[in-house]
Order: C-alpha cells, then sequence, then structure tokens
C-alpha cells in the first residue's frame, strides 16, 4: 500500500515535475472544491487544474454519464470518426452555447490540449492569408510546443526551446507600457510604419485575461480596437480563450462583453467538463480550409471527454451559473481589495476578473511564501506573471458559499502570517 511519501516521485520522476515541489503530498480523492492526500488531509481547491476543472473534482452528473458510457462499452478511442458521443457533443455545443449567441464556427478538433488548440489556429491563419509573421502580447501565455511558445512571452518557458523562435513579433498588451498609455496608437504605428521592420501578420493573437502572465485584464475598449485593427488590415484575430474561458470570468467566453467576433477560438482545459482532455478551435467557416487529415492527431477523438463535455453543457441551458460567477467575483474582488487596504506592507495591486484574480505584489518571494503558506493550512493556489509575482485565486466556478468564505479565510490567514514574519513596513 502506497503512503503518503514522495520518495518514489523524487527518486524516478524527471526533474521537469513542478506541481509536486510546491504541493508537496501525496493526493488521493478529490470532490467538489475540496482534495484529500493519502494521510486523509483535507484541502480546499483555489487551483482548479489551472483552469481544467472549473467544474470541480469529479461532478455528480458527469460522474455518472461517464460510468454508464464505461459500462455499456462506449468507444473510448476513434480518431476523428465519426461517433454516438463526438455528435451529440456537437450538437449540444452548437445549440446551447453558439446558437444562442449567434455565433456562427466550424468545430475542429485538433488534438486534446491547448497547445494543439493554438498550433491549429496558427497553422490555419497563415494558410489562408499566405503570410508567415504572428503578433502576440506581452505576457502572454499560449503553450509549450515551438509554435505555441513562439508566441509565449515568459522568457524562462521560451528558453526551454532550445532554438530560436520565430516568424513571430509581440506587441505591448493593454497597459503593459503604464496605465495612460495608448498602445492601440503604438501598435497601428508599428503596422502602418514602413520603417518599423515589422512584417504584415497574418493573424493576432490574444488573452482578455492573461492567466499565466500575471491576471493582466484587457479592457473591452482595448480588445475592440484590436479587432478593429485586424479588420481594416485583413489580419486574423485569434482570441485564446483555453484558460479563460468555459466561464471562469462571468461568461462562457471571456470575451462575449466586449462584443467581438474573433476568426478563431481556442478552448481547452475545461471544455471537457470533468478534467479530460479535449480541445477544440472554432473556425469563422470562410477559413476552413484544411484539406482532410492536414492537421491531425491520435488522440483528437476523446470520446470519455466528449460525454463529460456534453453533460457540463448543461450548466449553460440558462444563465444560473452565469450570475452565481459574477456575484462570487465580487466577493472575490471585495476581499483581495480589503487585504491590499489593510495590509500596505504588501504593496499590492489587484489583478484579473471573475474566478480569475489575484494580488500582485513587487516584493520578492512575498507572493511565492503566502502561496506555500495556504498550503500548509490545506488552502491549493498558486502563482502567476513573469517573475511569480501574483497570488492567484482559481476556485472552482460552481463553488458553493461555504467552501469560498473558507478558503478566503485560509488565505487571509496566510496574508497575516507571512507579512508579520517578513517585518515588512509599508510605506
Amino acid at each position: 500500500m502506497m503512503k503518503n511519501d514522495l520518495s518514489v516521485f523524487n527518486e524516478y520522476e524527471s526533474e521537469v515535475r513542478s506541481y509536486v515541489r510546491g504541493f508537496p503530498t501525496v493526493f488521493h480523492q478529490a470532490k467538489g472544491y475540496k482534495l484529500w492526500d493519502l494521510d486523509g488531509k483535507e484541502y480546499v481547491d483555489f487551483f482548479s487544474g489551472a483552469g481544467a476543472l472549473n467544474y470541480g473534482h469529479n461532478d455528480d452528473n458527469m460522474k455518472e454519464k461517464l460510468l454508464s458510457y464505461i459500462q455499456e462499452d462506449g468507444v473510448t478511442h476513434s480518431l476523428d470518426m465519426a461517433t454516438k458521443a463526438k455528435g451529440e457533443f456537437i450538437d449540444a455545443f452548437q445549440n446551447i452555447i453558439l446558437k444562442p449567441r449567434n455565433m456562427d464556427y466550424k468545430i475542429m478538433f485538433p488534438g486534446p490540449t491547448g497547445a494543439n488548440s493554438v498550433e491549429s489556429a496558427l497553422k490555419l491563419a497563415r494558410k489562408v492569408t499566405g503570410r508567415t509573421n504572428i503578433v502576440s502580447f506581452t505576457n502572454g501565455f499560449h503553450g509549450m510546443t515551438i509554435g505555441a511558445l513562439s508566441v509565449t512571452g515568459n522568457k524562462f518557458k521560451r528558453n526551454g526551446a532550445g532554438m530560436p523562435l520565430s516568424n513571430t513579433s509581440v506587441l505591448p498588451y493593454d497597459k503593459f507600457l503604464k496605465e495612460s498609455d495608448n498602445s492601440v496608437e503604438y501598435i497601428e504605428n508599428f503596422l502602418d510604419n514602413g520603417g518599423s521592420g515589422l512584417d504584415k501578420p497574418a493573424a493576432f493573437i490574444v488573452e482578455t485575461v492573461q492567466g499565466e502572465g500575471g491576471l493582466n485584464a484587457a479592457s473591452s475598449e482595448w480588445l475592440r480596437s484590436i479587432e478593429k485593427i485586424c479588420r481594416e488590415r485583413d489580419i486574423k484575430l485569434i482570441l485564446d480563450d483555453v484558460q479563460a474561458g468555459v466561464g471562469r470570468t462571468g461568461t462562457f467566453f471571456s470575451f462575449e462583453p466586449a462584443g467581438i467576433k474573433p476568426d478563431f477560438i481556442c478552448l481547452s482545459k475545461s471544455i471537457g467538463g470533468n478534467g479530460s482532455p479535449l480541445a477544440i478551435t472554432l473556425v469563422a467557416p470562410e477559413y476552413d480550409k484544411f484539406a482532410p487529415g492536414e492537421h491531425n492527431g491520435t488522440f483528437r477523438g476523446n470520446n470519455f471527454a466528449f460525454v463529460t463535455g456534453t453533460e457540463a453543457l448543461n450548466y449553460w441551458k440558462d444563465d444560473r451559473l452565469e450570475k452565481n460567477v459574477q456575484e462570487k467575483s465580487e466577493r472575490i474582488a471585495s476581499f483581495l481589495d480589503d487585504m491590499i487596504k489593510k495590509h500596505p506592507e504588501m504593496k499590492g495591486v489587484r489583478k484579473g476578473r471573475g474566478f480569475m484574480q489575484g494580488i500582485m505584489s513587487p516584493i520578492e518571494d512575498l507572493s511565492d511564501n503566502i502561496a506555500g503558506r495556504c498550503f500548509e493550512h490545506g488552502l491549493i493556489m498558486e502563482t502567476a506573471g513573469a517573475d511569480d509575482e501574483v497570488f492567484k485565486l482559481f476556485p472552482p466556478i460552481t463553488i458553493d458559499d461555504e467552501g469560498l468564505e473558507r478558503g478566503l479565510s485560509i488565505l487571509q490567514q496566510a496574508i497575516e502570517e507571512v507579512t508579520a514574519e517578513s517585518n515588512l513596513v509599508a510605506n
């Protein structure tokens, strides 16, 4: 019988492992917003699989549907062949998500990860335009494969490629320069000035909230300006909603409040419902130009994820979950603002929106230390940003009031302890 001992991981697993270092215990069970390790210690989950578990762990309805599917010997693996499970997912996604929002997209299954979705969108944008350059934005994160990494801003992750990352250009995200700077004018000048050295891009790729990049949230006005720039110059717009989508910001798609219409939308993580790997790329019909098999993948037909993903879409048949997320988002924002006010020594700034918010502190290691202390007290959360300067709240969007308050209480305790022990002094 396995014990709560990390020796087997430390001895035999690759050094590339990371989350096990921040959460040094052996987990065994999970339900809703809770996790338990082998010693029976209970943890509140404010991590949600980095956004892959928006609906929490082991949702009863999803589990029931999956167990029933397995019991009836439903097809597990099918590449991109037609299956009942896949057909039901496509039908539900069209009728529950796209049609009520007056959205017209073809659904592409590129492979089961967010990076796969991004890679497919980059390739297709280049194919339909005949251009090679892609514009990404400062602090963006789009995946760890070479194409996705080339449009990622993080220096540490980019260095892992071991080769030059080319055919991309980086422009400033909203408020990257400073609060008062007009980055839209800057971007327009770069695109239109023949001396800028910027090749006309095939596409822009952007996140509405940069999850890994430090919870930077673009304004709706900025997003609409980026869309306008693209439309006026025949540049395709790729919206990476892998982490910010599927309800995490309070609407199913994170860009809904801005009213924009991307040419390509990348979805993964929680689109599979129960943590099962699945990704889709939504493609405007006029750009659905891949030849059969031109972009493929062995595991793009994950029928288990189709089953749970279809069941998850039932949450969106009415607006109850959406309103619940929006209401609790206000509670999270109020709590974080209160912590910043009570602990000015953190020099904190609230970042993000919806159920992806946190506090940025310029004080070295402070966010890491707060996240570490949270784990000691039974709360799982991570940090974000180029220097891990943001501690990041990512609860399941289905969390109840009791779970949310319990997690916030632990976080408050950790903030109070770490700031006191660090002997920080407010300016």
